[in-house]
């Protein structure tokens, strides 16, 4: 597995849950970018955040405020710490890296971790 996703589950709105996401020594030397996307029911996969091997982070209007990512290189892993959680949040989310180039655009490959669910509800 190249991408491990952990962190989802069940969460009251205004809670908070965290995401974690590890990648193998394999794939860790393949990526300048790690994120978290996720995709609602019946719509498309959007970015949550982002963040490259120098720190720049990168976050969707809807989560700006409410959510912070952020990495651990020593152990190869990237966090995404969900607060104030709002129903709207519901959805699966997908940890996820690549490559960038210095205009941000992504080139290469993607890699793709299994979706952990989200869901916000009371």
């Amino acid at each position: 597995v190249q991408l491990q996703a952990s962190g989802g589950g069940l969460a009251q709105p205004g809670g908070s849950l965290r995401l974690s996401c590890s990648a193998s020594l394999s794939t860790i030397s393949s990526m300048n970018v790690m994120g978290w996307y996720r995709q609602a029911p019946g719509k498309q996969r959007e970015l949550v955040a982002d963040i490259t091997v120098t720190g720049s982070t990168k976050y969707a209007d809807a989560v700006k405020g409410r959510f912070t990512i952020s990495r651990d290189d020593a152990k190869n892993s990237v966090y995404l710490q969900m607060n104030s959680l709002k129903i709207e949040d519901t959805a699966v989310y997908y940890c996820n890296g690549g490559m960038i180039d210095p205009h941000g655009s992504r080139f290469g490959m993607d890699y793709w971790g299994k979706g952990t669910l989200v869901t916000v509800s009371s």
